[in-house]
């Protein structure tokens, strides 16, 4: 069986979030990035069936150069080959576009993508990437299961969780719970020193038009101050509620 895992470059989720001047576009100073979380709950699933079923893993992702340590530690954690496509990730569609490309080019069985990505959450990609190719979906998978050419997948709905069947090749939208957190790797000294040999391959964007425009960034209204109320002060406190909060 042959993977790709589709993975995105974000700001980790402690970065304090700033724009340009022109409100335009996001501030990367001083900002880390790593692989996005859904993504890496997909890539440690891959490598468990690497392990178990002795499939191959590649992993992609749209971006610059400075995208390459992140393709570089999911090399480190044991994927065997990374793609990058050499764009800016200007939207899900142009990305969607990008990745489809190297899908249709490289025969892959299994596409494993994040339901979304934690930076935009645009939650569009794989379900995008599944009608240009015509492969079946399963968004928000919880759980996967391949045998031969069948492939079972757990995924949340309302309320519930439903069971699907189907046929490879198959594009899902995993996320948390498609392995338990407890069992995502972090790269050993062995894996680091075996990912500078693994191959990376730089490709060229497929023309693709950009299916929106960012227009402008704003932060939300910062919260109020709070007020602190002495514990015996009741009266005080149901008055700030009625007349200010207008709770009660």
């Amino acid at each position: 069986m042959k993977i790709l895992v589709c993975i995105s470059n974000v700001p980790d989720t402690t970065s304090k979030i700033n724009f340009t001047a022109d409100q335009k576009a996001f501030d990367t100073t001083g900002v880390q990035f790593v692989i996005n979380p859904n993504d890496e709950f997909g890539l440690t699933r891959a490598m468990w069936f690497k392990e178990k079923q002795g499939a191959t893993v590649h992993v992609a992702t749209v971006g610059t150069a400075a995208v390459e340590p992140t393709i570089r530690k999911s090399l480190a954690i044991g994927a065997d080959e990374g793609i990058r496509i050499d764009a800016e990730p200007v939207d899900g569609l142009f990305v969607a576009r990008q990745l489809s490309e190297i899908v249709q080019k490289g025969g892959y069985d299994l596409i494993i993508a994040g339901r979304e990505s934690i930076d935009y959450n645009g939650g569009m990609v794989p379900g995008m990437m599944a009608a240009m190719l015509d492969m079946n979906f399963i968004n928000t998978c919880i759980s996967l299961e391949v045998e031969e050419n069948k492939a079972i997948g757990v995924r949340e709905i309302d309320g519930g969780k439903e069971t699907l069947e189907t046929s490879l090749p198959l594009i899902i939208g995993g996320q948390k719970g498609l392995v338990e957190e407890s069992d995502l790797r972090i790269p050993n000294m062995r894996g680091i020193m075996m990912a500078r040999q693994k191959k990376l391959t730089v490709v060229p964007p497929v023309d693709a038009a950009e299916g929106t425009l960012d227009v402008r960034f704003e932060k939300p209204e910062p919260k109020g101050a709070v007020k602190l109320v002495d514990p015996e002060n009741i009266d005080e406190l149901i008055q700030l509620l009625h007349k200010e909060a207008k709770v009660i």
